[in-house]
């Protein structure tokens, strides 16, 4: 009898640890902020390679035009659950220590914009960059999409979207795409083409031949 309970004990743990990895995965579906505090990052971005085969299969067009385009057709920083809209679960996630109040707003913390290497302690100081800003998935398809569509490319927490960077360099960004615009911290500039090449092939947008040009040159230097 003891032999035939001790060959059953690996199955039996077996058992518990793939149920202790389930109870895990759904504990951290749904305590967002719990487990993405730990990350202090956008989700993580394919590798430099897989980069470049998205880049491949990104449509190249000419931008088109901003004829009929608003913020306001892009949703965004809409609830989250437990109060909290898109933009502080960012903030949180983001961060390091980061306290809040029962409005869910960050009272405290410490962030390192990765754009240029800055360190904030006020959330004020933040902005939530769009990687790819509102406006150039716009001219890159966009235009075409239902406003829902919009809303989740406008607070899309499951790809590299969005990131809290220093307030004036993301207003110093605006709309431009990686042809006319890189982060300061020129040790950035490969992840954030992962980050763009990311986001606009998972969306299906295009990219101008500047702009494709541009990221080719940056990835094939990761």
């Amino acid at each position: 009898m003891a032999k035939a309970t001790t060959q059953r004990r690996p199955k039996l743990y077996a058992r518990r640890a793939s149920l202790a990895a389930a109870s895990a995965a759904a504990l951290c579906y749904s305590l967002v902020l719990s487990c993405q505090t730990a990350q202090a990052a956008p989700p993580t971005p394919p590798d430099a390679a897989t980069a470049r085969t998205y880049l491949a299969e990104i449509k190249e067009a000419p931008e088109g035009s901003l004829d009929g385009y608003s913020r306001a057709k892009f949703p965004h920083w809409s609830d989250q659950g437990n109060g909290c809209n898109t933009r502080e679960l960012v903030l949180k996630r983001d961060g390091t220590d980061v306290q809040q109040d029962n409005r869910c707003a960050a009272v405290s913390g410490k962030w390192v914009s990765a754009y240029d290497g800055a360190t904030w302690t006020k959330a004020s100081d933040l902005d939530i960059d769009h990687v790819v800003p509102l406006a150039e998935a716009w001219r890159s398809g966009a235009a075409q999409w239902t406003t829902e569509r919009r809303k989740e490319l406008a607070n899309d927490l499951k790809h590299s979207q969005l990131i809290a960077v220093t307030d004036n360099v993301n207003q110093e960004k605006g709309d431009k795409d990686p042809a006319k615009w890189l982060p300061p911290s020129a040790s950035y500039h490969c992840e954030y083409a992962r980050m763009w090449v990311w986001v606009k092939h998972e969306y299906g947008l295009t990219a101008d031949a500047a702009e494709t040009s541009a990221l080719k040159k940056i990835l094939s230097g990761c």
